[in-house]
């Protein structure tokens, strides 16, 4: 029982770890403006394949630089787009022009974008766009809650006192109480 109970212990400890790291991280995504782009096209293949997911941090127009991979917000009802920017044109203060092309499209973007701020992407991960989006389905969103109710459950549960054969206090011994 001994065994069992330390691998129930450290199972937990790492649960509880892991909870407080997903609590930081949600922090520090908003302190920092940080938050999750996933790709549905190609056109910033190889650097960003289709189906990758990106961190992105919101900057403002004027720390654009050539070369940065950027998420610019087009019309209402339009797709943001990402590619690399490849010419910044600095308009009055806190506003840019800026001409993107995407690494895998032969010629640039149709025209520039006027921008006051931008979604520079930090790194990237090939293939995690498909983990995201079938963590975000509602049944599997329900029962990962549910798994998760039932282990705070289980975890806060009473259980039977063991008897290991050792009185548990001097009064014990006696067989009076204090």
């Amino acid at each position: 029982m001994r065994i069992r109970s330390r691998i129930e212990n450290a199972l937990l400890d790492l649960l509880a770890a892991g909870g407080v790291v997903c609590i930081g991280l949600v922090i520090a995504a908003f302190a920092f403006d940080i938050s999750l782009i996933l790709f549905k096209t190609g056109s910033m293949s190889p650097t960003i394949p289709q189906g990758s997911m990106s961190v992105v941090q919101r900057i403002p127009a004027d720390e654009i630089e050539v070369g940065d991979v950027v998420t610019v917000d087009r019309e209402a009802g339009e797709l943001p787009v990402t590619h690399r920017v490849i010419e910044v044109h600095p308009q009055r203060a806190g506003e840019a022009l800026i001409e993107m092309q995407g690494d895998a499209n032969p010629t640039p973007d149709p025209g520039p974008y006027r921008v006051t701020e931008v979604r520079k992407v930090l790194w990237s991960m090939a293939g995690a766009a498909s983990v995201i989006v079938w963590f975000s389905d509602p049944w599997v969103l329900g029962g990962l809650t549910l798994a998760a109710a039932a282990l705070v459950l289980w975890a806060f549960w009473p259980r039977e006192a063991q008897y290991d054969g050792e009185p548990a206090c001097a009064d014990d011994e006696a067989g009076g109480r204090p």
